[in-house]
């Protein structure tokens, strides 16, 4: 009866020492998730500046933008390092320049000639809502969030607001939602980089302002170009 009760013990001992050895992990499990996806806010911020400009419009100054939005990442192979992604984000776009935006009996006018040569500002600003769609190709592994990625996409932008400033010593004029800026725009983008640094570019499709502004009997037909760097947060 006892050395029953003591091959019993010491099988029963066996049994616990191997079952505790087998859940008891020296390190922790790490799930590995096979069906990943990069859905991602975005940060931006960028220098803009305007191109196809009419005779003596010229940038000046550092003129800042920044953008913000979420986008979701629909993988379209089995690694899943690529994708199309759709999203909702707004933007704002800030352009110090010498074209003096002024209104006359309610309609605003354009000239370079009547500007002030000792203003203190000149700008125009806009915010939109805007609907990117972009094409990933990326590095990256289940494993980590850490890889290169090359995404190219186009921006779709609903202005809602706009404003141009000039001030000098002697005056300052405001005109706000100016209907001569285009309310729709769209433009392509590149972002390029690895983990937390990408560099950003955007080209506008669409002129900033419609075929009504004219300065000089010149049509305002400018575009917009941004560089910057972007920043996604998981």
């Amino acid at each position: 009866m006892l050395m029953r009760f003591l091959t019993l013990a010491f099988l029963f001992f066996n049994l616990s020492v191997a079952f505790s050895q087998e859940t008891k992990l020296p390190y922790p499990m790490i799930a590995v998730d096979s069906l990943y996806r990069e859905d991602q806010f975005y940060f931006s911020f960028s220098y803009n500046t305007l191109l196809q400009t009419p005779s003596g419009v010229n940038t000046n100054k550092f003129s800042p933008g920044f953008k913000v939005g979420f986008l979701r990442d629909m993988p379209i192979n089995k690694r899943r390092n690529k994708a199309i992604a759709p999203g909702l984000g707004l933007s704002y776009a800030n352009y110090f320049q010498n074209l003096f935006i002024y209104k006359e009996e309610g309609l605003p006018v354009y000239s370079t000639s009547s500007i002030d040569n000792s203003y203190k500002k000149n700008k125009f600003e806009q915010v939109f809502i805007d609907v990117p769609i972009e094409f990933r190709w990326r590095t990256s592994v289940p494993e980590s969030h850490k890889f290169w990625r090359i995404y190219s996409g186009l921006q779709l932008s609903y202005l809602v607001y706009s404003r141009s400033i000039y001030t000098d010593p002697i005056s300052s004029i405001t005109v706000s939602n100016n209907k001569d800026f285009n309310k729709f725009q769209a433009g392509v983008y590149l972002v390029a980089g690895n983990n937390t640094w990408n560099f950003y570019a955007y080209y506008g499709l669409v002129p900033i302002f419609s075929s009504a502004a004219r300065v000089d009997n010149e049509r305002v037909s400018m575009n917009a170009l941004h560089f910057g760097m972007m920043f996604y947060i998981l």
